[in-house]
């Protein structure tokens, strides 16, 4: 039996969930701390199998057996499904077995002929260990007013830690809310301006312990009526949770949750996308591009983009998914193609464009990332831009059109178009729509889609200018009394029944229909950055900082101009001052902000994507696609 069969078989007849342990890591407390990536229950380690395994690879792969330390990261990185070579160091743990869920990845192994415990996680220095002291660096750092500084305290106590070191922030921290749900739990979502922030202020170490810890929780098995999310799913958040032992011992475990315990149980898609992204402003901002470049994180986000690249039965380039399945995780009518998805899926795949190691088995991967970001910009650019030019030629659109020259390509019928949107839309503006699917577009305007596609340069220059444009010119509408609206306009009366299935925490102008979230204050000010308007950033911020310290932080804003604080609304949200916080550094260090957005790429139009020269089909020209940028 050769190496590769034995960890295979290992690998199968073990648990399905493998522990990796740190005895004396970055990870750890102390020496003889127990801190275990489990669920609810723990595993013993089983040193002396995985040392001699690791022992026997070494041999196979011609690694010179040493006492020092051998970093893996430097094999290759591919893990595309159709390479059957048993010469690949990944494809040993990824096509390991069926039952093995979680490959399993060492960062670095000291081999030794005693039987020791030998798998440690890396421990890096890159960018020094960072005082959790918020109060010391905040000495260092220029003058701060006195809301930023109650700010900066409220998320330093929202910080959880994990085995002595910190590895996120709650969703929210309100000292009186005796009945917190999931709101003490650590999101991905949430967390990423709470990240943003840190790494504005060179606390580096929150972030990276976070981006480290959610990785090992990736793919895990968690089942919905015995069914399992697709390997490469990013859990929506995840516990810090106390198991008592044997005595009056105790251990610290991540209980992570799928979506298995959400209301709705729906997965979440938005997950792995926004840990791209984050993984990306790690590097960018901390300079310390190491951590992209393990093994561990290269296979990591393989297994993101294998799930989302993945062929189906859908004919679009953009993402299908269910209702609830983003920021707006209720049933509000989002289920296709809703545009937060395409303009996260878009950036992530920007971002994994830059930080996927180029070598022989990653092309086919590369080469996939470079056509779906043609087709998928091209799409939307297309097809879910409006303004008063396109209404105007919806307007008149003839149906049940067949051919491959239709101009009503999916079947729109005119009576979609809403009364109010008539006349609220402005000469100068314009914005994409929240969703398209055949014979269906939602012509709401939903705010965080269209933001991110002005960061990640999913619209075109023009149509990134328009949508600020209408912002400004609808700004009672869209920001009020307090930034921002979710979307536009709320839902209501027997539409709101239908849609919403007549839910009472997303009545008409509150919580996702149509209520004020000042989270999105940071990617508003990112927005406007980008497009050299910072003077309504600027007035944006001024309007939540007046606010916000006198409501004590709420996680949202009801009616129609964000007056009241909302009816369920939870106290001292995290990501509403996380968001704040970020807006603020993002406008006195607009040079770090560029590091953060896209600008337009060329090259994506040279990528004709769209021609099936087999089937005799038209041709996309390169002049088709060029053009545009002139949209």
């Amino acid at each position: 039996m050769n190496i590769i069969s034995l960890i295979r078989n290992t690998a199968t007849k073990s648990s399905r969930r493998i522990l990796i342990v740190s005895t004396n890591s970055s990870f750890s407390g102390s020496p003889h701390a127990k801190c275990h990536h489990t669920l609810t229950t723990s595993l013993q380690p089983r040193p002396l199998w995985f040392q001699r395994i690791m022992g026997g690879a070494q041999k196979f792969f011609g690694i010179p057996s040493s006492r020092k330390t051998i970093k893996v990261q430097n094999l290759s990185t591919s893990i595309e499904t159709h390479v059957n070579n048993d010469n690949n160091f990944e494809s040993i743990f990824v096509h390991g077995g069926v039952n093995v869920k979680k490959p399993l990845v060492v960062e670095r192994v000291d081999i030794d002929d005693k039987d020791e415990n030998v798998v440690s996680a890396e421990n890096s220095d890159s960018g020094g260990r960072v005082s959790n002291d918020v109060t010391a660096v905040m000495n260092k750092d220029e003058e701060h007013t006195n809301v930023e500084k109650e700010a900066w305290k409220l998320l330093e106590s929202a910080v959880v830690s994990y085995c002595g070191n910190p590895v996120g922030t709650m969703a929210a921290n309100d000292p009186g809310d005796k009945l917190p749900l999931n709101y003490d739990q650590v999101f991905i979502r949430d967390f990423i301006p709470s990240a943003l922030a840190f790494l504005l202020r060179g606390q580096n170490e929150i972030v990276k312990n976070f981006l480290l810890h959610t990785l090992q929780l990736q793919s895990w098995e968690k089942t919905v009526d015995c069914y399992s999310p697709g390997q490469g799913l990013m859990p929506a958040s995840f516990k810090v949770r106390t198991v008592p032992l044997d005595g009056n011992n105790h251990e610290e475990v991540l209980d992570p949750d799928f979506g298995e315990s959400a209301i709705g149980r729906v997965a979440p898609v938005d997950s792995g996308l926004w840990w791209i992204i984050l993984l990306r402003a790690y590097g960018k901002l901390t300079g310390d591009y190491s951590l992209q470049e393990r093994v561990d994180f290269q296979i990591g986000l393989k297994m993101i983009l294998n799930l989302c690249l993945t062929d189906g039965f859908d004919m679009f380039p953009s993402l299908l998914v269910t209702d609830g399945s983003c920021m707006i995780d209720r049933r509000m009518g989002i289920h296709g193609h809703p545009l937060e998805i395409q303009a996260l899926f878009y950036s992530a795949l920007r971002c994994s464009r830059e930080m996927v190691a180029v070598n022989d088995g990653t092309n086919d991967l590369i080469r996939a990332i470079n056509n779906r970001l043609s087709a998928l910009s091209f799409h939307i650019r297309q097809y879910y831009w409006i303004d008063m030019k396109k209404i105007n030629e919806i307007y008149r659109y003839k149906t049940e059109e067949y051919s491959m020259d239709a101009t009503n390509k999916f079947n729109i019928y005119p009576e979609q178009i809403p009364l109010w949107l008539m006349d609220w839309i402005p000469e100068e503006g314009g914005y994409l729509i929240g969703n398209l699917q055949p014979a269906h577009m939602d012509f709401r305007f939903f705010t965080l889609g269209n933001l991110w596609s002005i960061v990640s340069s999913l619209g075109t220059p023009r149509q990134n200018t328009a949508t600020l444009n209408l912002i400004e010119a609808k700004w009672d509408d869209l920001v009020g009394h307090m930034p921002l609206k979710i979307c536009y306009p709320a839902v209501d009366n027997e539409e709101w029944r239908i849609i919403t299935g007549s839910d009472p925490k997303n009545t008409p102008w509150s919580y996702h229909n149509g209520g004020s979230w000042p989270t999105l204050l940071w990617q508003f000010t990112l927005a406007c950055i980008k497009m050299g308007r910072i003077e309504l950033a600027e007035k944006a911020v001024a309007l939540a900082e007046e606010r916000l310290p006198v409501d004590s932080w709420p996680e949202y804003y009801d009616t129609r101009t964000g007056k009241f604080i909302g009816k369920q609304s939870r106290l001292y949200q995290t990501w509403t001052i996380a968001g704040f916080l970020t807006s603020k550094m993002l406008l006195k260090n607009t040079e770090k902000a560029s590091l953060l957005f896209w600008e337009e790429d060329y090259e994506l139009l040279e990528i004709c994507v769209c021609s099936l020269n087999k089937s005799g089909r038209k041709k996309c020209s390169r002049g088709a696609a060029k053009s545009q940028i002139l949209v």
